[in-house]
C-alpha cells in the first residue's frame, strides 16, 4: 500500500489536467486501478484517500481529488472482486471517477470552494483523466500478469481477453 501511495503522490504532478477549482491527475486513476486489482475495494480507498491528502499537503492537489478518487477506487476494486477482469476495474475507475466523482464534485467545489460551476464542468476532465489513468494502470496490471512471480501474486483468474 505505501509504494503505491509513494508512486501515486510523486508523480501525481507530472502530468495533470486542469479543470477550474479540480486538479485531474490520470497518475492517480491509474493507481486506483492497480490497487483496486491488487488490494481490493477497502485498501484502494485508503491508498486514494492517502495520495488525496498528501497532494493537498503539498499544495499540489484540490479538495475534489477526495470524492472522486474514492469512489473511482471503491469501484475499481469492488467490480474486479465480481468480474475477475482488469477491464472491470478500468470500468469502475472511469464511471466511479469520471462520472459519480464528477457529479459528487459539483456541490463540494460550491461549499467549500465557492465555485459555481455545473456537473457538465467537471464531468468532462474527470473522463478523460479516469480513461487515461486507467488504461495506464490496466496496460501495467497486463505486464505485470505476463511475469510468472507477479501472475502468482495477482492471481490467476484474470482472463486473457478483454
Amino acid at each position: 500500500m505505501a509504494m503505491l501511495v509513494a508512486i501515486g503522490t510523486i508523480c501525481s504532478h507530472l502530468f495533470y489536467i486542469p479543470a477550474g477549482v479540480a486538479k485531474a491527475f490520470p497518475v492517480q486513476h491509474a493507481i486506483n486501478v492497480m490497487a483496486g486489482v491488487m488490494l481490493g475495494p477497502i485498501p484502494a480507498v485508503i491508498v486514494a484517500f492517502s495520495i488525496g491528502l498528501l497532494r493537498n499537503l503539498f499544495g499540489i492537489g484540490s479538495l475534489l481529488a477526495f470524492p472522486g478518487g474514492m469512489i473511482g477506487a471503491f469501484l475499481a476494486g469492488y467490480l474486479y472482486q465480481k468480474g475477475r477482469k482488469y477491464t472491470f476495474a478500468l470500468i469502475g475507475e472511469w464511471v466511479g471517477t469520471g462520472i459519480i466523482g464528477a457529479i459528487i464534485a459539483v456541490p463540494i467545489a460550491s461549499i467549500f470552494l465557492a465555485s459555481k460551476t455545473g456537473a457538465f464542468f467537471f464531468i468532462t476532465p474527470f473522463l478523460v483523466s479516469s480513461l487515461v489513468g486507467g488504461v495506464i494502470g490496466w496496460g501495467v496490471l497486463r505486464i505485470l500478469h505476463k511475469n510468472a512471480a507477479a501472475k502468482n501474486w495477482l492471481g490467476s483468474n484474470e482472463e486473457k481477453s478483454l
